[in-house]
């Protein structure tokens, strides 16, 4: 019995341009499934951050006066609770104050900075600016802006 299907078959064996194609063919597909691939991930929102946690300093008091005082500054993730072992730093933002002042926080998320923050001429506010570096091989990172502390004059 003859096979209508062998006659396929041979002609495909025969066909030597079959296997010039068939390398670009799989390059081509795997580009693009790469390229949809990495589209895709990217619609996921917060694929990157399933494992990370936003932390955010609460100053003590949050309004001061241009003299010498110290601060309570409370480091808190996304849930409120406490960061221990973060490193934060105040320096002048639209205030002055001399150099930077470092402070590592407690169990209980707090630390304490003394600063003397002055204003420019004709000035009658200003803030200070508070970054977090967080805790080396935490969940906690520092993207967005920390709440700032308001210096104004008194009148």
């Amino acid at each position: 019995m003859l096979d209508p299907l062998r006659g396929q078959f041979d002609s495909f064996r025969r066909d030597e341009r079959a296997i010039e194609g068939l390398p670009i063919r799989l390059v081509i597909a795997l580009v693009v499934g790469v390229a949809s691939l990495s589209v895709m991930m990217n619609m996921i929102s917060g694929i990157q951050g399933l494992a990370v946690v936003e932390v955010d300093v609460r100053p003590s008091p949050d309004v001061v006066a241009p003299e010498e005082q110290t601060l309570t500054l409370t480091a808190v993730g996304s849930d409120g609770d406490p960061v221990a072992d973060a490193t934060l730093v105040v320096k002048g933002g639209t205030a002055d104050i001399d150099g930077i002042e470092t402070a590592t926080t407690d169990a209980d998320g707090r630390a304490r900075v003394t600063v003397d923050p002055t204003l420019g001429p004709n000035r009658e506010d200003g803030t200070l600016v508070v970054e977090v570096k967080p805790p080396a091989g935490s969940e906690f990172v520092d993207r967005r802006a920390n709440t700032k502390i308001l210096v104004i004059r008194g009148g």
